[in-house]
């Protein structure tokens, strides 16, 4: 039986969901989206300068997932920057 997945405490609400290359059209773009968890954990990583310890507590999880929820941000946005692919914030 697989364990339940606990609670995340995020702090921030993206007003803007989608963003893409410019110049080609929605409907010829595939899509990667980003959970609320992962971009959460950018923004307290990148945007405010925490260390990852306190990120963590922050967000109520262990260092090693919220390490794991970083590098699977990390990864998507990648892949989206170099195969040029829309990225979606799902909530």
């Amino acid at each position: 039986m697989v364990r339940p997945r606990l609670c995340r405490r995020i702090k921030f609400n993206p007003n803007i969901t989608y963003f893409k290359p410019q110049g080609v059209p929605m409907r010829f773009l595939k899509v990667v989206e980003l959970t609320t968890e992962e971009v959460e954990a950018l923004r307290l990583k990148n945007i405010k300068d925490l260390k990852q310890s306190e990120c963590a507590k922050l967000m109520k999880t262990s260092q090693s997932t919220f390490q794991r929820i970083l590098s699977s941000a990390y990864k998507k946005i990648s892949e989206a920057l170099i195969k040029g692919k829309a990225i979606r914030i799902v909530k």
